[in-house]
Formats: structure tokens, C-alpha cells, sequence
């Protein structure tokens, strides 16, 4: 950088000795650089202005890109025309016997009782002797609140719970042998 002499600065000395005092007047040239480059604000907002041109040539350079691969992959998914097709249909031959398959059985078959010959009306004799055995066993205080489970099964009946005493499983099973069209009883209460 070249310097200027654009000023000249003066000043006066006063000089003191113990005998005499003198004044002396010193010109001293200042030098000022030159203006003659670009200024550090304005090479910093010129890299800012190039950078921000960059990134939006290379975001339209992408776009660019990017839509032709949309445009590509529309023309792609469009259907193309399918020619038409002359379908002849013969007349059938034979028919064909149905394929039969078997599959293993998953769950167990089913078994199928068969009441004895003299009872065919134990279905409904089962139920009306299992509303009797729970009416029974419903209107006696002492007994009703056991929770007993009373089941029957042409006329069989199945007692399943749990008493206090023996006395108790005792006077449950003669309460349900007094109901009408009770054949058995099946005494399975346990004592505790």
C-alpha cells in the first residue's frame, strides 16, 4: 500500500534546563494509507451474495431432477393400451370328479350319548328335576347358602362343593334323594 503525505502535524516543546529554557517547534509528517482497494464489509457481503447464488443454482438443479424423475415415474404407472383378445370357448368335455381333501381333524369328534330305550323323555325330565333339585336346595335356610352345584343327568345327579361338617354333605344328599325322579346321587362335596 502506498502512503500519502496528506497532513503535517506541528507541535511545540517547551525544554526547562536548570539554566535556561528554550522552545522548540517539531513538524512531524503523518502518513495516511491509500484508499485505493475494496473495503472488508464489502468483500463480505460479496461472499455472502455468491454463496446464497450457489445453493439456489443448486436447489433448481435438483427440482430439475427430481421432477423429471416424477414425470418418469407417472409415464411408468400409466397403463399401457392391452390388445384385444378373441376368447373361443369349447364345449366342455366330461366332467371332471370333485378333488376331495381331507384334513387332519384339529379337535377331538364329538361323542354322541344315546339315552337307554325306556328313558326318550330324559332331556326334559332332566330339567324339570333340575329345577326340583335347586328349588330343594334354594328354600332350605341352613342349606342355601353352601353353594352347592347340583347337575343332572337322566336322573343322576352330581352334588360339587364344599361344607363344614359331615353332618352338612349328609343332609344335602337327603334333601336332594327326597325330589321326585331322582334315580342317583353322585356325592362329591368335600369336607373342609
Amino acid at each position: 500500500m502506498s502512503y500519502d503525505e496528506g497532513q503535517a502535524r506541528k507541535s511545540r516543546v517547551v525544554v526547562e534546563t536548570p539554566n535556561a529554557r528554550r522552545e522548540v517547534e517539531q513538524t512531524e509528517a503523518v502518513h495516511v494509507p491509500a484508499r485505493s482497494g475494496v473495503s472488508a464489509t464489502t468483500v463480505g457481503v460479496l461472499v455472502v451474495l455468491v454463496v446464497a447464488l450457489v445453493t439456489i443454482l443448486v436447489l433448481l438443479l435438483m427440482n430439475n431432477q427430481s421432477t423429471d424423475t416424477v414425470n418418469a415415474n407417472i409415464a411408468a404407472q400409466q397403463p399401457t393400451p392391452v390388445p384385444q383378445t378373441t376368447i373361443i370357448q369349447q364345449p366342455a368335455q366330461q366332467p371332471q370328479p370333485p378333488v376331495i381333501i381331507q384334513q387332519p381333524a384339529t379337535q377331538p369328534a364329538p361323542i354322541i350319548v344315546t339315552p337307554p330305550s325306556g328313558t326318550a323323555n330324559s332331556g326334559t325330565d332332566d330339567s324339570v328335576i333340575q329345577a326340583d333339585v335347586d328349588k330343594k336346595l334354594g328354600d332350605d335356610p341352613a342349606l342355601s347358602t353352601l353353594g352347592i352345584t347340583a347337575t343332572v343327568l337322566n336322573g343322576k345327579v352330581t352334588l360339587i362343593g364344599t361344607v363344614k361338617s359331615q353332618s352338612l354333605k349328609a343332609q344335602v344328599e337327603k334333601a336332594v334323594k327326597s325330589v321326585k325322579g331322582v334315580k342317583q346321587v353322585d356325592n362329591q362335596i368335600t369336607v373342609m
